[in-house]
């Protein structure tokens, strides 16, 4: 699929929002990825690859209801398209005919 090439990061956020399902907002997103990862995500770097999956149309949004706790403002919720998971299976099949064919001596560590 032309188009559909899926960086590190956009797998990562795609993913993400998969596994948190209808809780997939911002901030949650964030703080899963970080929990995961080990590695700090700034909200910058989210709302980016949020962008650019959206704008592939790989993801979309919707806005929630506005809330008192949140000052009256709405949370943005994803979920990922039909031609999102079509782009992830396509990196997960890439990933693993990649790494079947790696020679096992090629993973071996050197001892030195």
């Amino acid at each position: 699929m032309k188009g559909t090439y899926l960086g590190e990061f956009q797998e990562i956020v795609l993913l993400t929002i998969l596994v948190l399902d209808e809780n997939a907002y911002g901030v949650s997103i964030q703080e899963e990825i970080g929990e995961r990862t080990g590695r700090a995500v700034s909200r910058g770097a989210l709302h980016t690859a949020l962008t650019r999956l959206e704008e592939k149309g790989f993801i979309q949004s919707e806005y929630g209801g506005a809330t008192a706790e949140r000052g009256g403002r709405r949370k943005r919720f994803y979920q990922v398209t039909n031609l999102g998971k079509s782009a992830l299976e396509e990196a997960k099949t890439l990933r693993e005919d990649l790494w079947s064919s790696v020679p096992k001596v090629a993973l071996q560590k050197v001892q030195g």
